[in-house]
């Protein structure tokens, strides 16, 4: 496994129940503060593996990024984020001054 995956999956990990984090912020935090697509190749292929939280992870707009064949994972990954007491504004994104993580050793993106 690369440096760059190990650190995203210790981020990723870091991230308590309640708060959440961008791809971005993830990518900064694991050193590479241009990987958020990498971000998203470490949550499809390892989120079982290595028990992520892969919910906690959002666009930087404070949304929900799902492909359009699959509204299905948005509306679970809504539903998970909600059971932890997150709250969703009415336009569907999350306050990110209010539910952002900032408790990683990292730089904000």
């Amino acid at each position: 496994m690369n440096p760059f995956t190990e650190k995203a999956i210790r981020v990723i990990q870091s991230i308590p129940a309640g708060y959440v984090m961008t791809y971005g912020q993830v990518a900064a935090g694991a050193g590479n503060r241009r990987g958020a697509r990498q971000v998203v190749r470490v949550l499809h292929s390892m989120s079982a593996k290595h028990n992520l939280p892969w919910h906690r992870i959002i666009n930087a707009k404070g949304g929900i990024s799902t492909p359009a064949d699959a509204e299905e994972k948005g509306n679970r990954q809504r539903q998970l984020l909600e059971s932890e007491g997150i709250h969703f504004l009415p336009n569907g994104t999350i306050d990110l001054t209010v539910y952002r993580w900032v408790g990683f050793d990292g730089e904000e993106e």
